[in-house]
């Protein structure tokens, strides 16, 4: 069913994002790790131990029968971390009292996936030796880290934003009996081709061919390289509309560049960047979309330049969904580009509908 409602699938580079550091009105979240050890990549490499970080909010619950029944899984964009969901903007608009997820009720569980955050990724030791991961590594790892250390067999909801949400689409016919249902945000579920999958290569290949990159064996940031990379994956991300709002002036706009700029430069590694956007390489859940069975609601914003309405995939392949669902969201000046993704305030009202559409029948 498509909806066209007159009302970071890739990098969550969190240009319009809200401070993570910001005070949270909810029950305080909780981190952790998990080791799985000699851990197999699909392309067939190896890691003797993988690391994986994880923020957990609330307290599991039972039915009767001994399964938990309020895990909801959160997923972040490229370049992200699980902490993002933490915001004044996302948490403290789903996570408190009485509020779509509170977290009195719900067991949340953020994570840090592979190459990001805390988890293990190039930075740490291997760089350019770090096995080669992919979504369905990804995907993978946390349905380990849910079902062998959280002991959680079942998900009242997977949702994400932009990478997240394409993870969704892989959660959702990977494991189509394990959740109740599915929203994946700023997304399509194809394959990452067109504008998209040159954007990430230009990325790539200006970090590469920057001299002080050394293959990878840098003792500092390639500053012309990632200089490169981040200008060209801002405009990924943009909002007209909003960048007009916010820089109406020339002295303004290159302001605003310097300082995003500066910022993102003095948080991102090079090595690290180029294996997040090039493990989207093989994503293409096309072919398996008949294989999802949740009811999935699917969120899209207008002035998305990474997911743009004018290519119509969404309106096609949602079709193959069985239970699925497709809002997009018209541009407003409440819109922030592929950055709405982290707004409930315009999507919540879907969500509440999806969570009373899979509401698990009391047996």
């Amino acid at each position: 069913m498509i909806i066209k409602n007159v009302f970071t699938f890739f990098i969550f580079f969190i240009l319009s994002a809200q401070s993570t550091n910001a005070q949270v009105d909810f029950v305080a979240p909780i981190e952790g790790d998990y080791i799985i050890n000699d851990f197999a990549f699909k392309s067939g490499e190896h890691l003797e131990q993988l690391r994986l970080h994880y923020t957990t909010i609330g307290n599991p619950t039972k039915d009767k029968k001994g399964q938990i029944n309020n895990a909801v899984l959160i997923m972040h964009g490229t370049t992200g971390n699980g902490s993002s969901f933490l915001s004044k903007q996302f948490g403290e608009n789903l996570f408190g009292k009485d509020q779509l997820l509170d977290a009195t009720k719900y067991f949340i569980i953020l994570t840090d996936d592979i190459g990001h955050g805390k988890s293990s990724k190039p930075s740490n030791e291997l760089k350019m030796a770090f096995p080669k991961y992919n979504y369905d590594d990804m995907v993978l790892a946390n349905y380990r880290l849910l079902t062998e250390h959280l002991k959680i067999d079942h998900l009242r909801l997977v949702m994400g934003t932009s990478m997240g949400g394409m993870h969704t689409w892989v959660w959702g016919y990977t494991y189509p009996d394990f959740m109740d249902a599915l929203m994946p945000l700023a997304s399509l579920p194809v394959e990452i081709a067109g504008r998209n999958r040159i954007q990430r290569k230009m990325a790539i290949k200006l970090i590469e061919m920057d001299p002080d990159w050394k293959a990878g064996n840098y003792t500092q940031q390639p500053k012309q390289g990632m200089t490169g990379a981040i200008l060209s994956l801002m405009f990924m991300v943009s909002s007209p509309l909003q960048w007009q709002i916010s820089a109406p002036t020339k002295a303004k706009a290159e302001e605003m560049m310097e300082n995003t700029l500066a910022r993102y430069s003095s948080t991102l590694d090079a090595n690290d960047l180029i294996y997040a956007f090039d493990s989207s390489r093989d994503y293409n859940p096309q072919p398996y979309l008949s294989k999802i069975k949740a009811p999935l609601i699917a969120i899209n914003s207008a002035d998305d330049q990474v997911n743009p309405p004018e290519l119509g995939l969404m309106e096609k392949e949602i079709k193959n969904v069985k239970n699925g669902k497709y809002i997009l969201l018209p541009i407003t000046d409440k819109t922030t580009g592929h950055g709405t993704h982290s707004n409930p305030k315009i999507w919540g009202k879907y969500l509440e509908e999806l969570l009373e559409k899979s509401q698990p029948k009391i047996k």
